[in-house]
Formats: C-alpha cells, sequence, structure tokens
C-alpha cells in the first residue's frame, strides 16, 4: 500500500488539474413593441390629421424635442419652427457599434454571470489553477456565442420588420402632383391623401365612397379608447368650398395646434387663412380631428401632419414596455443564491478544518473552484433550452392553431396566473350586434317569430297605414272558422298596429346614416339616386343602432336616405317616406337616453320618439305593470335592452318648444342645465312602445372558457372602455358574472366623501361582483387606493367600463403590488397594449382590430377560447417541467460535489479535484444531459384530462413543484446519494487507488440514469433513446479514457459487482419511498390518471 502523500503525488501527476465548464447567459426579454394599423398587417404611420378638404390623420413613432405649441402650415413642411420627431420606428436594441459591448454587459451584469466569468479568469492565476485554460473559456467562449447569434437573429428580425414598417408607401399631395412617400418620410405639414379602402381592408369596395353628409366621415376609435361607436367628423369649412383638393397648395394658410398631452377627447386649434378677403380664422376642435390608430369609415380624405412619433397621443397613452423576468426565473435565482452561500460555507469550512494553516486565502480560492459545482453552471441553458421546447410545443399544437410565442422566456407563467384581466370588444365579444328580442308587453318576438313581425307590418291595417299602401291587400282569413274570422281580423288588426307603430320608432330614432358605394357594376350616383339595396352600407355611433336599423329593414321598413335635416324610409310597396328632422337629442352618457322630433311630411303630424335604458325611462313613461320584470328577463338573458317611447305633438306644443329650446341654448350660464330641463319639460307622459334586445355576439365558446378559469381559480377582471351598461350587459351574456351572483354597480364618485360612503357601502356586500366606472375608480385609488384594492380582491369578478389604456396598466400594477399574484392580460386592440405589457404574462388576440396588441404581447391567440387550453396545458406542464428539470439539475451537481467533499476530507481535507480533464465535462454534458433534458417531455396527466379537470391548475398557484421544500428534500436526496457512492467506492476499492475513479464515476452516470427514471411520470419515446444513448456512449468513450480509468479493470466481475452493489444501495430506498408515498399519500392526479 502506497503512502497518502504518493497516492497524491500520483494522482496530480496522473490527472493534472480540473477542469470548469462556464456557461452565462442573459436574463432580459426582449420585448418588440410594434403599433400595427387597425385592419392592415403592417404598422400605419400615425399622425394626426386635420380635416380640409375632407381630412384625415395619423403618425407614429420614436422622436425628439420638447412638447410646445406649434404652427403647420399647409403642404409646406420646410417652414417649420421647431424639430419635430422622425415618423420612424426603430425597436432594435442595438446599433452596429452598440452590438458587442451591449450584449457583453446584458451577460455580465448579473452575479451568477459574472461570477462565471471570474472563475475562468481566476485561471490566469498560478496559485489557483486547476486545470488547462481552455477548459473553462472555450465552455464560456461557446455560451457567449450562441448568445450573440440569438441576440443577432432577434436584431436583424426587428430590423427587417420596422423597415417593412418604415417602407409602408402612401400619397402626399405635392406641387408636383400626387406623389409616393414612405411612411418613415412624412412629415409635420404634409398633405397626406387617404382613401377608405386603404385603411380598412374588410370592406369591398373598389371606388372612393361617398361621404355620409358633405366633407364630414365616421371615425371609428376601438383601438384608441376602446369604444365601438363610430364617430363623426367635420372638416374645415372654408377649404370645402375649394374647387379641388390641389387647391390646398395654392392658398397661404396655417394651422396651429396646441402641445402634444394625453388628452384624446379634447384639442385646441385654429385654422388661419391669410390671402383671403377678409382673412379667414376658424376654430377647431376635437371634432376636426382624426387621432391615430382610428379608422376612416369613409370618403377620401385630405389631411395635414399634425403630431409625428412619441408626440402622438396613442403613443402617450401607452406606457413603456418593462423588462419581464419570469417569477421562476427569480425562485430559482434564489435557490442558486442559497447553493452559492452553501459553497462559500464548505470551503471555509474546509480550511478551517485545516485551522487556517499557511496561505489559507488561496485555499479558499481553491476550495470555491473545487466545489463551483454546488452551483449548477448548466442550469440557466437546461432552462433557456427547455423553454425553447415549450415555446416549440405551443406553436406547433394543432388544437390552438396560428397562436405565436414571441417571449419565449417566461412560458411557465403561464401555469401559475392568478388573476385574468380581460379587454371586452372583439376579445370576449365579436362586436357584432344581432336584434334578438321585440316585446310589446302581451306578446314578445324572438328570432324564430320575426316572420310573424314581418307578416304583421305587410297587413297593417292601422291608422298609419294611409301613409303604406296596404289596405288594398286581401286580408287571408279563408283558414280561420267562419264563426271565428271577424273577431280575429280584429285582435290582428291591434297587434298589426303595435308591431308596425313599434317598428316605425325603430326605424326613426338612431343616428344611423345610410352610405352609398360603388359596386363596379352600378355608378356611386346612380345606387344613390334609385337607392340600391347592393350599395348600401350603414354607418352610426354605435354598432347597436345599425343593427336595429338592419332589422327593420329585414321586416320591411328601410332607412335608405338622411341627411341633416331629413329622413327617408321605404315601405315594402316601395313608397318613400319622408321625414323632416326638427330636433335632435343625441344619446349622453349621463342621460342614458336619446330623442327624436320629426314632422311626417305627408300627413304634416309631429312625433317626439325617445329610446333608451330602462333605469331613466321608466319615470318617463306611462305606469304599466310589466316593464320592469320584462327588463329585468331580458337582462339576465344578456341581452341590451332599450326602450322605446312616443309623444304626438302639436304644431303649438312644438313651436312653444323650440322657443324654450332655443332660448336655452343661447345661456351663457348654466346652459347645460337649461337645455336638459326644457327637454325635460317634453319627457312625460310617454306612450311605451316596446322594448328591443339586442346581443352583442360573444367570441366562440367564450362560456365554458371562462368557466375553466374559474374553476381553476383563477379570477377574471374585465377592463374596457366601453359604456357601464354594456359592459354590465356583455358580463352577464359571457357568465362572468353567474347567475346566482350579486353585481354592486358602484355609484358615481367626484369626492373624497362619496368614495367612502360607497366604500363602505360595498363593504356590507358579500360574494357580489362590482362594476366600477374609470373616472369613479381614479377618485377611489387617489384617496383609498389600499381599502379599494382589498375589497376588489375579494371579489368574484369585477368589471372596471370607461378605462383609459393607462387606467388598465395601472389596475395590472395595483394587483401585482398589493397581491403579489401573477397576472395575465388580455386584449386585442391598440387601447389594450399598455395593460398586456404592463402584465407578467400579455396575450395578444389577432383579431378584426388587427395585430397591434398581438405583435405587443407575449403570447399571440387567435380566440380567446384558446386561452384555456394555453393556461390549463401549456402553462401547467411547462412550470412542472421547468420545475423537475431545475431541481434534477440542482441534483446532479450537488452530487458531485458532495463526492468531492467526501473525497476531501477523507484525504486531510486537501483541495484536490476527484474527477480530472473530460470526466467533469462529460458528467454534464453527453452522460446525462440528454436524459435529463428529456424530462421536458414529462406530464402527469393527458391535456384532455387537464382541460377536464380544471382544479388540477390549483395546486400549481401555491408553488408547491419548486418550493424551499422540495429544494431541500433533493438537497437531501443529493447527499445521500452522492456519499452513499464516494463512501461505497472507497470502502470496496482493493490495491490500485485509481479504481476509485472507475467505480465511483460509474456509480454516478447509473444514480443519474435511474432517477431520471424515477422521476419520469409518463414515459414517451425519446425518454428511452435518451437514457440508452447515453448509456451507450458512457461505455463507448470507455475505450478512449484510458488517461483516467483503467479500461481492464472495468471488465472484470469485481468491477460489475461493487458498481452494482453502489448503485442499488443509492437507488432502492428512494424507489421504495416513492412506492410508499404513492401508496399511502397519492397526489391529486392520480386517481385521474387511474
Amino acid at each position: 500500500m502506497q503512502s497518502l502523500a504518493s497516492w497524491l503525488t500520483d494522482w496530480n501527476a496522473l490527472f493534472g488539474q480540473r477542469e470548469w465548464p462556464v456557461y452565462c447567459t442573459a436574463d432580459e426579454v426582449n420585448i418588440y413593441f410594434v403599433r400595427p394599423n387597425l385592419f392592415n398587417s403592417v404598422n400605419l404611420f400615425h399622425f394626426l390629421c386635420l380635416f380640409l378638404h375632407r381630412c384625415c390623420p395619423w403618425s407614429r413613432c420614436c422622436g425628439m424635442g420638447d412638447f410646445r405649441p406649434r404652427t403647420v402650415w399647409l403642404g409646406h413642411p420646410e417652414k417649420r419652427e421647431q424639430r419635430y420627431p422622425r415618423n420612424v420606428i426603430n425597436n432594435q436594441k442595438y446599433n452596429f457599434f452598440t452590438f458587442l459591448p451591449g450584449v457583453l454587459f446584458n451577460q455580465f451584469k448579473y452575479f451568477f454571470n459574472l461570477y462565471f466569468l471570474l472563475l475562468a479568469c481566476s485561471q490566469f492565476v498560478n496559485e489557483l489553477r486547476l486545470g488547462a485554460l481552455y477548459t473553462y473559456w472555450v465552455p464560456l467562449g461557446i455560451v457567449l456565442i450562441i448568445t450573440m447569434i440569438r441576440e443577432a437573429v432577434e436584431e436583424i428580425r426587428c430590423y427587417l420588420r420596422d423597415k417593412e414598417v418604415n417602407s409602408q408607401i402612401y400619397s402626399k399631395l405635392s406641387t408636383r402632383g400626387t406623389v409616393k412617400v414612405k411612411s418613415s418620410g412624412i412629415q409635420v405639414g404634409d398633405l397626406i391623401i387617404v382613401e377608405k379602402r386603404q385603411m380598412h381592408l374588410r370592406l369591398t369596395s373598389v371606388a372612393h365612397s361617398s361621404p355620409p353628409l358633405p366633407g364630414s366621415c365616421f371615425l371609428r376609435t376601438d383601438q384608441l379608447d376602446g369604444e365601438t361607436d363610430w364617430k363623426l367628423r367635420l372638416p374645415v369649412a372654408c377649404t370645402q368650398r375649394l374647387p379641388t383638393a390641389a387647391d390646398l397648395l395654392q392658398i397661404r394658410s396655417y394651422v396651429y395646434a396646441e402641445e402634444p398631452n394625453i388628452d384624446i377627447h379634447n384639442f385646441i386649434g385654429t385654422f388661419t387663412r391669410e390671402d383671403g378677403d377678409p382673412p379667414v380664422n376658424e376654430s377647431l376642435s376635437i371634432e376636426n380631428t382624426l387621432w391615430a390608430s382610428t379608422v376612416i369609415a369613409s370618403g377620401t380624405v385630405v389631411g395635414v401632419v399634425i403630431y409625428t412619433g412619441k408626440e402622438l397621443r396613442s403613443v402617450m397613452n401607452t406606457s413603456n414596455p418593462k423588462h419581464k423576468v419570469g417569477l421562476f426565473d427569480l425562485e430559482v435565482n434564489c435557490l442558486t443564491k442559497i447553493l452559492f452561500g452553501a459553497l462559500v460555507v464548505v470551503s471555509l469550512v474546509m480550511v478551517a478544518l485545516q485551522h487556517f494553516a499557511g496561505r489559507w486565502y488561496l485555499q479558499i480560492f481553491r476550495f470555491l473552484l473545487l466545489f463551483s459545482n454546488i452551483v449548477p453552471i448548466s442550469l440557466r441553458v437546461n432552462l433557456d433550452m427547455g423553454k425553447m421546447v415549450f415555446s416549440w410545443m405551443i406553436r406547433k399544437d394543432s388544437k390552438i392553431p396560428g397562436t405565436v410565442v414571441r417571449a419565449s422566456t417566461i412560458p411557465e407563467q403561464l401555469g401559475r396566473i392568478s388573476y385574468l384581466l380581460t379587454d371586452k370588444t372583439g376579445t370576449l365579444t365579436q362586436n357584432e350586434m344581432v336584434f334578438r328580442r321585440l316585446h310589446l308587453g302581451t306578446v314578445a318576438y324572438g328570432m324564430d317569430s320575426m316572420d310573424e313581425v314581418q307578416s304583421h307590418v305587410f297587413n297593417s291595417r292601422c291608422p298609419f297605414s294611409d301613409q303604406f299602401p296596404f289596405h288594398n291587400r286581401p286580408q287571408p282569413t279563408h283558414d280561420l272558422p267562419a264563426s271565428r274570422a271577424p273577431a280575429a281580423t280584429k285582435v290582428r288588426k291591434t297587434i298589426s298596429s303595435r308591431v308596425h307603430e313599434a317598428v316605425k320608432a325603430i326605424a326613426l330614432v338612431h343616428n344611423v346614416t345610410p352610405v352609398y358605394e360603388a359596386n363596379g357594376v352600378t355608378d356611386q350616383a346612380e345606387a344613390e339616386q334609385h337607392y340600391e339595396d347592393t350599395c348600401r352600407v350603414y354607418q352610426a355611433a354605435s354598432p347597436d343602432e345599425v343593427s336595429l336599423v338592419q332589422w327593420t329593414e329585414s321586416v320591411g321598413l328601410t332607412l335608405v336616405g338622411r341627411d341633416q335635416s331629413s329622413m327617408q324610409l321605404r315601405t315594402p310597396s316601395g313608397q318613400i317616406l319622408n321625414f323632416t328632422i326638427l330636433q335632435m337629442f343625441p344619446f349622453t352618457y349621463e342621460s342614458k337616453r336619446m330623442g327624436i322630433i320629426v314632422r311626417d311630411e305627408s300627413t304634416g303630424e309631429i312625433t317626439f320618439y325617445m329610446k333608451g335604458a330602462d333605469v331613466v325611462m321608466a319615470g318617463i313613461v306611462q305606469y304599466n305593470d310589466w316593464l320592469e320584470e320584462e327588463c329585468g328577463n331580458m337582462a339576465r338573458e344578456g341581452l341590451r335592452v332599450l326602450v322605446v317611447s312616443k309623444k304626438s305633438l302639436t304644431e303649438e306644443q312644438y313651436q312653444d318648444f323650440e322657443a324654450r329650446y332655443v332660448q336655452a341654448k343661447l345661456s351663457v350660464h348654466d346652459r347645460s342645465l337649461k337645455v336638459a330641463t326644457v327637454i325635460e319639460s317634453l319627457e312625460m307622459e310617454m306612450e311605451l312602445l316596446c322594448l328591443t334586445g339586442v346581443e352583442d355576439q360573444l367570441q366562440a365558446d367564450v362560456r365554458p372558457t371562462l368557466e375553466i378559469l374559474r374553476n381553476a381559480g383563477i379570477k377574471v377582471w374585465m377592463l374596457t372602455g366601453d359604456k357601464l351598461e354594456t359592459a354590465t350587459c356583455t358580463a352577464k351574456n359571457a357568465h362572468l358574472v353567474t347567475r346566482n351572483q350579486d353585481i354592486h354597480i358602484f355609484r358615481p364618485v367626484t369626492t373624497r366623501g362619496e368614495a367612502h360612503l360607497e366604500l363602505n357601502a360595498f363593504r356590507r356586500k358579500h360574494d357580489c361582483a362590482l362594476v366600477i366606472s374609470g373616472d369613479s375608480l381614479e377618485v377611489c385609488l387617489k384617496f383609498y387606493e389600499y381599502e379599494f384594492m382589498e375589497l376588489a380582491c375579494q371579489c368574484p369578478a369585477v368589471v372596471c367600463c370607461r378605462c383609459a389604456p393607462t387606467q388598465k396598466a395601472q389596475i395590472v400594477r395595483l394587483l401585482q403590488e398589493r397581491t403579489g399574484k401573477l397576472t395575465c392580460a388580455v386584449g386585442d386592440g391598440g387601447n389594450d397594449v399598455s395593460m398586456i405589457q404592463e402584465a407578467d404574462c400579455g396575450v395578444g388576440v389577432e383579431g378584426k382590430e388587427g395585430k397591434q396588441a398581438s405583435l405587443a404581447a407575449d403570447f399571440s391567440v387567435t380566440q380567446f377560447k384558446h386561452l384555456g387550453r394555453l393556461l390549463m396545458v401549456h402553462g401547467r406542464n411547462s412550470y412542472k417541467r421547468s420545475a423537475a428539470l431545475s431541481q434534477f439539475v440542482i441534483h446532479r451537481s450537488l452530487c458531485i460535489s458532495t463526492m468531492q467533499a467526501v473525497f476531501s476530507s477523507v484525504f486531510y481535507f486537501a483541495s484536490v479535484p476527484l474527477y480530472q480533464g473530460f470526466l467533469i465535462i462529460g458528467y454534464s454534458t453527453i452522460y446525462t444531459m440528454f436524459p435529463v433534458f428529456s424530462l421536458v417531455l414529462d406530464k402527469d396527466v393527458k391535456s384532455e384530462v387537464a382541460m377536464l379537470y380544471p382544479e388540477l391548475y390549483k395546486d400549481l398557484l401555491k408553488g408547491r413543484p419548486l418550493s424551499f421544500k422540495t429544494f431541500l428534500i433533493w438537497v437531501l436526496i443529493s447527499i445521500y446519494q452522492g456519499s452513499i457512492i464516494m463512501y461505497g467506492a472507497l470502502l470496496l476499492f482493493e490495491s490500485e487507488f485509481v479504481h476509485i475513479v472507475a467505480i465511483s464515476f460509474t456509480s454516478l452516470i447509473l444514480t443519474e440514469l435511474l432517477m431520471v427514471a424515477l422521476t419520469i411520470q409518463t414515459w414517451h419515446w425519446l425518454m428511452i433513446v435518451a437514457e440508452l444513448l447515453s448509456l451507450a456512449c458512457y461505455i463507448a468513450s470507455l475505450v478512449f479514457l484510458h488517461e483516467f480509468i483503467d479500461v481492464y479493470f472495468i471488465t472484470t466481475v469485481s468491477f460489475l459487482w461493487k458498481v452494482t452493489v453502489i448503485t442499488l444501495v443509492s437507488c432502492l430506498p428512494l424507489y421504495i419511498l416513492k412506492y410508499l408515498r404513492r401508496r399511502f399519500s397519492p397526489p391529486n392526479y392520480s386517481k385521474l390518471t387511474s
């Protein structure tokens, strides 16, 4: 037997110094925030335009300069008084010069990445060197090269995406005529020509559409504020008198505009024409503007660019994307900090047991290098590769086609969502209104009985039928018994009269305008003159209005024409009925109703029609005993209910009202109050005609998806810019609020006292859904942020309506801060981008509102229903697999570190490595990498079971798969197995000390392979291949490892039985414990799998 000193000398001479593979990776999440056009697949340059000839807006992107008022000369951008931001997008993180230093900085700014770099650098010091330099720098270089390639690919993709957007071609009006210009070349002051079909690809017209009113157009703003209403915008009056659009360049005029701000509902400016006699000055307001991220619905417009780049309302209302680091990554970093602490402690203990003899401070560094495997260098690369696999699985799932993973670093976040915040329009609903119910009090008509309504309209013999030439129609009574025919006819006349009056009222009280477009066969002017049905489309301030008018058309009464002073209806026989619009009272959020006074040109009768919400109309209509009950019944069905009424006026009554109304509008003080008082004088004892029920069609399978999320323990909040009534109705219809839950509608509050009283009233409610408006929410958060969030988080569901984009992001941020839980935001429009980027996990829905939200999101889906599978299946699997993978990588590193500690302790705490060269590198790569990484294919239940029992998702919310408890269990397992293997090898080796390496290393490899098999719950064929391939690689490599292992010894029976005994002792007890645990304390999913 050799002496200990000679053994150590031979050991160093034989194996030299130890190698340390170094790995370093970035923890940053790169999110590309690109705002696309609402309906185009590429981003429109967004710029604000003022209406001129028929004007329009837009602009978008990065820029510079202070926010100041500006004077913009029409068509002369060179006359600008200040420097404005360029109209370009630049979402790249680096440029050519900053790429290399930027990537390196992002890699090494984190402690553990820097730690691995210091390990490699320490090998330049002879006293600390434990192996050849290449064993440390080559792995580190490979990791850096892979990271740079990945970053370069992302930068190239970003550059190409930005280039595509910035190269979008548009038409500009110049002295040379109409020229093409790239969006990046558009400047403040340019005159841009925009046609409807250029922005709204869903309309298939092939010619310019006519504006609904002279020089005006409708505007859709749901990308900006979430409202589905269509707004009417007006041009500058004096420019409408110009013969052609080109004459805009010949006049000397300019626009003075206020400084950029975030207010999307107001604008202050003036238009001045200096070459007029006298000079013309016109005030400009929000009615003369179109913001970025809005859509033109009709006509061809010419606009002057006022704002570009960062000065846009849409950009200023969008918060900057935050750097997202997954909670799982933070937990893993916490565990690695604990491991690093253990590394320092073990090194100090080793030196302390040497009584700090000699140059003990160098010994500390040598032990830090020797036990550096305690902090697994391969952990980050395994987790990053696992996330890439999870992202690939999500993209390739045939049951959620079209799903895109844009942030491949946080797929496991999907498995721990506690709060889901969703938009309404386009996300939960299709934004397509369908007329469902007409209720007259004694009779109701649904979708299956609309033919009866049509029959009543055709066969009406009511007093109003003199307007309709139906009286010549024979009454079909031959199918009734002779004795009952007269009575039946009398009843039918009564019902027909009521139905006809209700249909006529619905056809008149609205703000819908029919627009005629050329279809390639019919000329536009001809279509408008003859009211061609195939060329007519309806435009209105609300899709509800359009659905009502489309319904009256389907039953026989068609709106064929309208301007500011008149309206035309067409009867089923083709007769045109003309009505003069005397007064119009538009719908407001405060009044919750709208009205119209019309004069029938054929009879001279004046009628006041009104429709509105039941809460306000109940006090306006004549007494009845069915209104409240039926409104409640229809609301419970998820329908938007409107109450329709009328009141006949004499000429004297109307003249008296008009005089008082005009006088009230001329008042300087309290004008709004006086006008409302005059209108309310008419709103008394009105005749109740009918109730209408309109449904905003939900996306496919929204109800079952919300049910799955609720059963999974996820609380769903709906944040929308839409009206309170609309949001409440959709929440009921989608079963976001269940039938047995009460709804507390938070009253509007403006002061601290009012908010305090309302919060106290809400505190007394239990298991109650909350509905609150954005204004009230702002007051509550200002004075009682903690109290409000505490109450809101206890609600089963929360609906926030009239929310600004920044408010949505604020709510997400408060939930994160107050609860510490993970949030997921889902939306499809530009107004949802801030919320999506603020949430821990953002999901964009690619819908009719374009790709703006999906491009800014971490994950993109095509339908809301895909969210269930994304969370229940992929989120759950990603989290559980990542937890298993991380803990096994830690176990693998701790095993070999324990063996090193035992080895050093036995030989008087010498800082001599146990394994050298290729052994230490091969252990964590070709020998164990494939089996360990195959854990990313493991699953405890089938995807169908996970969807059927969403309650399984609840277990993940507690973070049990990766916790201090499970971490401690794996640490104890690692210490046990490492000690058994090392002590077993020391006890069973005979004369040759080098046999320790062969016995211990082979036992270590077999133990790792068996532990992977012990951990796997559902075998995949690739797992079997990985196990056999790794074992085959180890056996084949033994031929080339004669420098480290005695090849002749490993072929003996003595080697085989010793390895077998050590491996069984290290693994068999764990197999027995696993069996007993499954037998007496099975996990929740075990019953489902059986």
